[in-house]
């Protein structure tokens, strides 16, 4: 089941985080696609200078180590899979260079091959940075499921590259075929962009693949009318931060706590820190820390009086609640004896039975037509 077959190799990759009997691959039909068609084209003659973009889960990167691509992505998951699944395939590190998407690129690349992102806004930022290091020569590749690509997509490579087209589909899976124009002018990218909260007058700021990025969500909305406040909480945690909206809110209704910041995205975390220093100009910068990890590795066990979460419910295009899930598992141990966890979700998805189980208790704090606010402790 995990054995992907290519023109490079066999490999054995696995999907992460790692699930008992995971029924998904760590790599899909459009992957396969890619390579393929950079094998057809004897794309790799002449070890090209490859840059991949939000490789998921190492397929790409795997299979292309010996050309010694950069492969960036803004999901610290991704990277971490990446890394791990080399080692499983015994692959030397040293042939390939990780960074996110925020880092600056250098040079040009002769292939640049892309995953499209669920996040058209990402893609879109993308577009625009790896703009300036193509030339006329660049193979610029894109791939995704047929389902996922539409005249939208076609839309935004046509007007900050150059001339598109797509290809046909192969096993529901298509590719988008981008050569580069160097009369185009696009302008620049749109982003970071910015919106005002109305509750709070503040404004903040959000990098491309931020979650709800061009207004305050709904749930955040509701969870911040409910911010607890205790002049005992030390230390609080903003789990799945996104721009740090619930984070700012607890630390301003607890100005004696220290705040930790923590998502598996860099540009959350980016835009998190930002925002900090922004808004909450009054306290102390050592109040606050930032933390890119996969839910809550590497943080300190029975360290905090307070988790807040606003909990994903999707990796990528898979829909579950499977992260959510950790996320509560974990923030059970990272809270102190009496500690509490205090989730905003849609109701339906009925967290309450799940926390009752794991904690053994489950308090509903307030709710609406679509949302409840939940909160257990740890005895």
């Amino acid at each position: 089941m995990n054995l992907f077959k290519t023109q490079t190799g066999e490999f054995t990759l696995n999907r992460y985080p790692l699930q008992k009997n995971n029924p998904l691959q760590a790599w899909d039909a459009a992957d396969e696609y890619l390579l393929s068609y950079i094998n057809e084209q004897n794309c790799l003659g002449k070890k090209p200078n490859i840059l991949i973009i939000n490789d998921n889960f190492g397929a790409l990167t795997v299979s292309l180590a010996p050309y010694n691509p950069l492969s960036i992505s803004d999901s610290y998951l991704s990277q971490h899979a990446i890394l791990e699944n080399i080692k499983l395939n015994q692959v030397n590190p040293a042939e390939i260079t990780l960074n996110n998407t925020l880092a600056p690129l250098n040079g040009v690349y002769d292939i640049i091959i892309i995953k499209i992102p669920k996040n058209l806004a990402m893609l879109e930022d993308e577009l625009f940075r790896i703009r300036n290091h193509c030339n006329k020569e660049t193979r610029i590749l894109a791939g995704a499921m047929t389902k996922h690509i539409h005249t939208s997509t076609l839309k935004l490579f046509e007007r900050i590259i150059g001339p598109t087209k797509s290809t046909l589909a192969r096993k529901k899976s298509r590719l988008i075929i981008s050569k580069f124009d160097s009369a185009l002018k696009p302008g620049d990218s749109p982003y970071p962009s910015q919106y005002s909260s109305d509750l709070s007058n503040d404004t903040y700021l959000n990098h491309a693949n931020v979650f709800s990025r061009e207004k305050l969500d709904i749930g955040s909305r509701f969870m911040l009318q409910h911010i607890p406040q205790n002049k005992n909480y030390e230390k609080i945690l903003d789990l799945a931060c996104g721009n740090g909206v619930l984070g700012i809110a607890a630390a301003k209704a607890n100005p004696q706590a220290q705040v930790t910041f923590v998502d598996e995205s860099f540009m959350a975390i980016e835009s998190a820190k930002h925002n900090v220093k922004k808004i909450l100009t009054t306290q102390n910068e050592t109040c606050f820390k930032f933390r890119v990890t996969d839910c809550l590795q590497g943080i300190d066990k029975n360290a905090f009086d307070l988790i807040l979460n606003n909990p994903p419910f999707h990796q990528q295009h898979v829909v579950g609640d499977f992260i959510a899930q950790q996320m509560f598992r974990e923030s059970k141990e990272k809270l102190k004896s009496g500690g509490e966890l205090w989730i905003v979700a849609n109701r339906h998805l009925g967290y309450h039975t799940k926390l009752k189980r794991l904690f053994g208790n489950c308090q509903t704090v307030s709710g609406n037509k679509k949302f409840v606010i939940l909160k257990s402790v740890k005895r």
